[in-house]
């Protein structure tokens, strides 16, 4: 039996079946080309293994009508994270919602918004996205490829009042973080490049003066600013999909996904050690 991608693959469904990856298959209809027409929001539950090997539920959610893909998931220490891909506005946003300690004097929770440029290579279509079924939902899925962290520097801010220009999502998936949305500078010219307004972005205090304000895990005093770090990880996503060859089809096919795992670090400007508390040094 061949492996996807070389010709002369089998195109009777249940031999594709056999062949896709034992992860996420596509809808038998999408797979033999039929049109389902417009596709109603769907989620999917998976179980996956997190970077430190334990394991956790993962909800993926598809809106083909408006072009959005969300995944969530709870890490052990019950931090709730989540991911909004906005194709439309060429918008992603990360969300973590951390409990607070209350013998440090935090509230329950503390909410954090990070918005950047989504590029449509990152994922995998919302279409798609909303065509997966899983074939075993008790397996415990780990990533195929593990993707090159990536380390952002959060220089601007978000106005919540006016995030709905930016992303129609920004208004509930940020709701509880109205003073923690962070994004970059970079991002806001290509933005403002599409045409959103101006009035949706501040500056923080500019780099060279966030140059002398020493990290958060560095200072005692919960009442002076300091430069916050927050890194969370996206487990397992479908970053791409697959195709296959056969001698039947003229054009390569869709036959399954590959998933990937990812980790974010960013880095940005909080006023007060107390709203970054989780930041210590080693």
């Amino acid at each position: 039996m061949r492996p996807p991608g070389r010709p002369g693959l089998p195109t009777a469904p249940p031999a594709l079946l056999l062949l896709l990856p034992p992860l996420l298959v596509p809808l038998l209809g999408a797979l033999r080309g039929v049109d389902a027409g417009a596709a109603a929001p769907s989620e999917l539950r998976v179980r996956v293994r997190l970077p430190d090997g334990q394991v956790t539920e993962e909800s993926l959610q598809a809106d083909s009508d408006a072009d959005s893909i969300g995944l969530e998931l709870r890490k052990p220490d019950g931090t709730l994270v989540s991911f909004t891909a906005d194709f439309k506005k060429d918008v992603k946003i990360f969300r973590a919602l951390i409990l607070g300690e209350l013998e440090k004097g935090q509230s329950q929770f503390q909410a954090l918004c990070f918005v950047t440029r989504l590029h449509h290579n990152e994922i995998i279509p919302s279409e798609a996205m909303a065509k997966l079924r899983q074939k075993n939902p008790r397996a415990v899925r780990q990533a195929e490829e593990v993707r090159v962290p990536e380390q952002l520097h959060m220089d601007m801010a978000v106005n919540f009042s006016q995030g709905g220009l930016l992303s129609p999502h920004l208004r509930n998936v940020c709701a509880e973080a109205v003073d923690a949305i962070y994004t970059r500078q970079e991002d806001v010219r290509f933005w403002l490049e599409q045409g959103v307004d101006g009035s949706v972005f501040e500056a923080l205090p500019k780099a060279s003066e966030q140059t002398e304000v020493p990290r958060c895990g560095q200072v005692g005093d919960r009442g002076k600013p300091c430069a916050c770090h927050y890194g969370l990880s996206l487990a397992w996503y479908p970053c791409m999909l697959k195709y296959c060859h056969s001698r039947d089809r003229p054009a390569p096919y869709k036959c399954g996904i590959r998933s990937c795992q990812k980790s974010y670090s960013f880095h940005f400007y909080v006023p007060q050690r107390q709203l970054c508390l989780w930041d210590e040094d080693p």
